[in-house]
């Protein structure tokens, strides 16, 4: 068994996601993820063997990275706007993007570096291919049950009082815009990596000590 998200090739919403057999409402239980060299769990690994400026991923993001060749998230939310990656719908708003650059900020710079910003590139492509999927109408939006597809077709088990929250975490009038549901997605996956990498012996269960839960909660 594998935490949600992690150790399939995420992304692929046509086959089953790794997921866990567990009592709803119960902790998430597994083992801990395949780590990729160079990369993150259940994502590709991007090899630097070759110039970045082959890379044309590398002209969006050097266009707004400081001199320190990290971007912070007003930087990241110009990049991803220029790069049209929202499609039709309606740019990243900053709070979004403040908590994509926590999702993978590992050394706690409060920044992305290159090669964060390729792996948020691939997560994001694969979320939005899952919100177009699901978006049936084409109206921009989603409702309530077909979020709670998408958070089961990445795996998660969760609780209807957990969806519920969720839902209302992210709706407005009922239904959830883009922007939203990348959100939840950035914090779903930032919030069972934080809790995965303390659950030592893989049993879904965590001791935290106080200051650790909020450094690790209030940064995302």
């Amino acid at each position: 068994m594998a935490y949600p998200g992690y150790g399939g090739g995420f992304g692929n919403f046509v086959s089953q996601m790794p997921g866990m057999q567990m009592q709803m409402g119960q902790p998430a239980p597994g083992t801990g993820p395949h780590v990729l060299p160079g990369g993150h769990s259940g994502y590709p690994a991007y090899s630097m063997n070759y110039p970045s400026a082959e890379d044309p991923m590398w002209t969006y993001f050097a266009a707004v990275a400081g001199q320190d060749g990290e971007v912070d998230a007003e930087e990241l939310q110009k990049c991803l706007t220029q790069s049209g990656i929202s499609g039709t719908y309606s740019p990243f708003s900053l709070e979004t993007c403040r908590i994509m650059i926590a999702m993978l900020d590992r050394d706690y710079t409060g920044k992305m570096g290159f090669n964060e910003f390729k792996e948020l590139w691939t997560a994001l492509n694969a979320w939005k291919q899952n919100f177009i999927t699901i978006d049936q109408d084409q109206s921009g939006t989603v409702e309530h049950h077909e979020l709670n597809q998408a958070i089961a077709a990445m795996g998660y088990r969760l609780s209807p009082q957990t969806l519920a929250v969720i839902v209302k975490r992210y709706s407005k009038n009922g239904r959830i815009f883009f922007d939203d549901y990348v959100a939840c997605c950035v914090k779903l996956r930032a919030l069972t990596d934080f809790f995965r990498r303390r659950d030592h012996l893989q049993q879904g269960v965590v001791n935290f000590i106080y200051d650790d839960f909020l450094q690790g909660t209030m940064a995302i």
